[in-house]
């Protein structure tokens, strides 16, 4: 049998875990549509969000922010042109802004959409760079916001990081694969953030 099959990153399951209550069951269905309609699919995460991936390329990704979930195909319309949105449609992703599971498709149209994906990976024909989207707010996940919360000068430094500074640090933590090792970078953020430091600072000045 093949490992990758049954394999499911445990990052993942964190991830969905640490997610808002309302989040929390769109994100475990739109995993379980995604795995159930390719069986190889290889999941990790990526930009600080959980990534599914055929064949190595990208087929999506789930997202998770305040008040509202996302579902974004690395094809854009290519795969979803014609799908049912039900939601907001001020959001990334290709489904708009997913606060219930009504907001979703129905599940053999979200599995048709996954095997369409698979179906132009497996066709060999070069992708087309999806139309970028302004990206979301930096929004840190709920364990850093606490160990922030603790510490005004370390939440004021990252109140004044631009995005893309932020970032460094929600990936950093985020990426982490063990619950261990995750404590550890949120203690070692907050530090860093309390002495007003970026996350890579060590190097702009090498």
């Amino acid at each position: 049998m093949d490992i990758r099959r049954m394999s499911a990153d445990p990052r993942i399951d964190r991830y969905i875990e640490q997610a808002a209550a309302f989040a929390q069951p769109i994100l475990t269905q739109l995993r379980a549509i995604i795995r159930s309609a390719c069986p190889d699919v290889e999941e990790t995460i990526k930009w600080g969000r959980p990534s599914f991936s055929y064949r190595g390329k990208i087929l999506c990704s789930i997202s998770a922010f305040k008040q509202h979930a996302a579902l974004s195909f690395w094809q854009g319309e290519r795969v979803t042109k014609g799908a049912e949105i039900r939601g907001n449609q001020s959001a990334m992703g290709q489904f708009g802004r997913i606060c219930s599971l009504d907001d979703l498709p129905d599940a053999a149209s979200l599995n048709g959409i996954v095997v369409a994906a698979m179906d132009l990976i497996d066709s060999g024909e070069k992708a087309q760079r999806p139309i970028k989207h302004p990206r979301p707010p930096a929004e840190p996940p709920a364990d850093l916001l606490a160990a922030m919360a603790a510490s005004p000068a370390a939440r004021a430094t990252y109140d004044a990081f631009p995005p893309s500074q932020q970032r460094e640090y929600i990936d950093w933590v985020s990426e982490a694969k063990r619950p261990e090792t995750r404590r550890r970078r949120v203690e070692q953020a907050v530090s860093m953030l309390a002495e007003g430091k970026r996350r890579n600072w060590k190097y702009e000045n090498c």
